[in-house]
């Protein structure tokens, strides 16, 4: 959510931010917002003038009553009534227009980083480094469900018995490789000076509406039926929740943390083949980076969050490569966004394992989660967030980029302490 002044001083930005972003539909919002806004302050002005009349009045009447002039000070008692009255209705007009003020600028979207490529959708994100060379080997490549059938580590027809299409049973080998990629990815982000967190699972609707659009909590959030509780689609949602309405010590900045859970998304929409078996479903668990720092800082922890996501895949020899999202591809919230994508020999190209966003002041503001500098001035927080690892869809670039021409796995070496020493699988 944008600061109000900025409206109120530079509309055309905000009108030019929504045109960059592809979202025309919006425009008409900026003129609602100041013609709201301008009614509010004008209520708010005649509230205070009618206040300060009140409070001159009250006074007014013990001193007309000492001087016996009793009518007078009934006349005056009539008026602070009348007065009462008249603001009882000014601040329900006040907190109407104010609701409907942030109805809108919920909506609008945050203004973007000038680095931000413009493009109307992923098809025109930005390319921008490689690591890794991209091999497609001289043997074939199954389809990633087949490949773990083979191991004996997936069974899917007895998820969708037990809860539908998107779910899994991992098994065996298989269910050790997510749990080792998910402990060494931990133990991986505390080596490079993050605190580990287990956040809640679930959250209250006001921090769901403080980490999120309303479009995207509608169509990735299960909400628990009879509660005021959502399941999380990333902890990402409790991790900067977990600051909701606090004011935190400059000196205690950058807080840096990572934090494990599972992730519960509704997935909405159909999808070609390859985003079916375990690339895309309702269920999954994920190692996250959360960032929480002064405002200078933040287009510096975006590149440390990403460039931690690409040595995570390197040491376990996988491709991959940084992807820049234009301005029709980012969420409104976010500021500035990079993709970090793992090549797939099967596919012959990169797929989407990670996601790395500076939200800005946005989440801040929404959740109101401020900084109390040395000179002891407030401001708000500026927040990230990246992707370490996904499992299972990382296993999918994991076992196609190890593969063995004998259809055994490989096992990095960094990984191998936690597969118990094993080198391969299968």
């Amino acid at each position: 959510m944008l600061d109000i002044s900025l409206l109120r001083n530079d509309p055309e930005k905000v009108r030019e931010n929504i045109r960059k972003k592809f979202q025309d539909q919006k425009l008409p919002l900026v003129d609602e917002v100041i013609e709201l806004d301008k009614a509010y302050r004008e209520a708010q002005q005649q509230a205070d003038a009618l206040r300060n009349q009140r409070k001159v009045l009250s006074k007014q009447i013990g001193g007309l009553i000492g001087k016996g002039q009793v009518e007078e000070a009934e006349k005056t008692k009539a008026r602070v009534a009348e007065i009462a009255s008249e603001l009882e209705a000014l601040e329900v007009k006040e907190q109407e227009l104010q609701a409907e003020v942030k109805k809108r600028m919920m909506v609008i979207p945050n203004i973007i980083d000038p680095s931000v490529p413009i493009g109307k959708d992923d098809s025109e994100n930005v390319e921008i480094e490689r690591f890794g060379e991209p091999v497609v080997p001289d043997y074939e490549i199954p389809y990633h469900v087949d490949i773990m059938e083979r191991l004996g580590g997936i069974d899917l027809d007895a998820a969708r018995r037990t809860s539908g299409n998107g779910f899994y049973y991992l098994v065996g080998d298989i269910a050790r490789l997510h749990s080792a990629i998910l402990s060494y990815s931990r133990d991986f982000m505390i080596d490079r000076g993050f605190t580990y967190v287990i956040p809640p699972f679930m959250i209250h609707s006001d921090v769901v509406n403080g980490v999120m659009s309303f479009a995207e909590m509608e169509n990735m959030m299960y909400k628990i039926e009879g509660e005021d509780l959502y399941l999380i689609g990333t902890s990402e949602h409790s991790m900067i929740g977990r600051f909701i309405d606090t004011i935190l010590d400059e000196e205690k900045l950058p807080l840096t943390l990572t934090s494990y859970s599972p992730c519960f998304r509704k997935e909405v929409g159909a999808h070609g083949i390859e985003e079916r078996g375990v690339y895309r479903i309702h269920q999954f668990e994920k190692q996250e980076m959360i960032v929480v720092c002064r405002p200078e800082e933040s287009p510096m922890w975006f590149d440390r969050l990403w460039q931690n996501t690409v040595d995570f895949f390197r040491t376990l020899d996988i491709p991959v490569r940084t992807l820049e999202c234009c301005s029709g591809d980012l969420a409104d919230l976010k500021v500035k966004s990079l993709d970090v994508e793992a090549w797939s020999p099967r596919q012959k190209k990169y797929f989407e394992v990670g996601s790395c966003s500076n939200l800005g002041d946005a989440q801040a503001r929404r959740l109101q989660i401020r900084v109390k500098g040395k000179d002891g001035k407030k401001y708000l927080a500026h927040t990230l967030n990246n992707t370490c690892v996904a499992p299972p869809r990382m296993l999918i670039a994991f076992l196609e980029n190890n593969l063995q021409a004998d259809g055994r796995i490989r096992i990095p070496e960094a990984l191998r302490m936690y597969m118990g020493g094993k080198e391969y699988i299968g």
